[in-house]
């Protein structure tokens, strides 16, 4: 994806400094129909005109860019199609995507050793509260260790759910009533969502761990 950017990001600043007849070209065009333009570009050949030596780098960057749009595509099946095999119940949850899940199966699966309870998947996805108080005032602070991927799942799983989901957005609105600031909140929901993948996680790798592997013989009698 971030290979992707750069490509798109190279395209977008050729088309802008290319010669005045190719810039009108994509005036006005969307990003999808600038990357289809692009790609379909036919430099001629004279090659050392400037237009076609700008037409030949905006056809390979579109093309890369359309190239790696598919490639992302095929990786987002193969994880989906993992996840669906694993634990297809975190497909099933609200504001949560096929990164998300992967991430969170990473996290989980990289620390088997460290994931003891719910609080212990919360302190490796750094979402775990600390206690920031002074004086009278009683508050917690989100700590800012632990897996920052996991983390950074957790928040876009909270932002989903701000945007979409009805409860989670009436206990925002609760929260911030009784003097909570938008961090504290947030602070709330990533802490909430963590104890709700940490059960699924562990009952979906729980039963995955039950199935016995099939045995040699079985699959030399299958064949």
């Amino acid at each position: 994806m971030k290979s992707r950017t750069a490509a798109i990001n190279a395209l977008i600043s050729m088309i802008r400094s290319a010669p005045e007849p190719l810039r009108k070209q994509f005036a006005g065009l969307t990003r999808s129909r600038m990357v289809a333009v692009a790609a379909a570009l036919r430099p001629g050949c004279d090659l050392t005109d400037p237009i076609a030596g700008t037409k030949i780098a905006l056809r390979r960057l579109a093309r890369r860019y359309q190239h790696l749009s598919q490639e992302i595509k095929d990786a987002d099946l193969d994880l989906r199609l993992m996840i669906g095999q694993t634990a297809p119940e975190l497909l099933e949850q609200p504001g949560v995507g096929t990164e998300v899940a992967a991430q969170l199966l990473i996290t989980a699966g990289d620390n088997p050793e460290r994931i003891r309870s719910e609080r212990s998947f919360a302190a490796l996805c750094g979402v775990s509260p600390i206690s920031a108080s002074s004086g009278r005032t009683d508050r917690h602070r989100l700590n800012r260790g632990g897996d920052r991927g996991a983390n950074f799942a957790l928040h876009m799983t909270a932002l989903s759910r701000l945007r979409t989901d009805e409860r989670t957005r009436a206990y925002a609105e609760r929260r911030r009533a009784q003097g909570l600031s938008h961090l504290e909140i947030m602070r709330c929901l990533k802490r909430y969502i963590a104890r709700e993948m940490f059960a699924l996680i562990r009952a979906a790798l729980k039963v995955r761990n039950s199935v016995p592997p099939p045995l040699i013989e079985d699959l030399t009698l299958a064949v």
